[in-house]
């Protein structure tokens, strides 16, 4: 399983276009063959900051989600909407170990 957390900061004056888009993407992404879960996280204290949790069956999965049109569609939407370079942080799973669990 490959779990990325994307950490997304945006423009104030675009956020709820952000999350409007944002949530059209998360629609279609979780209906991906490999997809595990796509979470769209917001931060308590920060309106403007949001966590993306990602999960994926394989490498070959995560490389076929960024060929989407749903994904290319939702990346260039909210392009000139980020306060700063969004940032993805790969992560190995330590927990759940069976795959039924995941």
């Amino acid at each position: 399983m490959i779990v990325t957390l994307v950490h997304v900061w945006v423009k104030e004056p675009f956020v709820e276009a952000f999350v409007a888009a944002t949530m059209e993407n998360q629609k279609n992404s979780v209906k991906e063959p490999g997809n595990l879960r796509f979470d769209i996280l917001r931060d308590a204290g920060n309106p403007a900051k949001f966590v993306f949790y990602e999960a994926f069956e394989s490498e070959e999965a995560v490389a076929a989600h960024k060929e989407t049109a749903h994904y290319h569609k939702w990346r260039d939407t909210v392009a000139d909407w980020m306060a700063q370079p969004r940032r993805g942080e790969k992560h190995i799973v330590v927990c759940p170990v069976e795959k039924s669990q995941w």
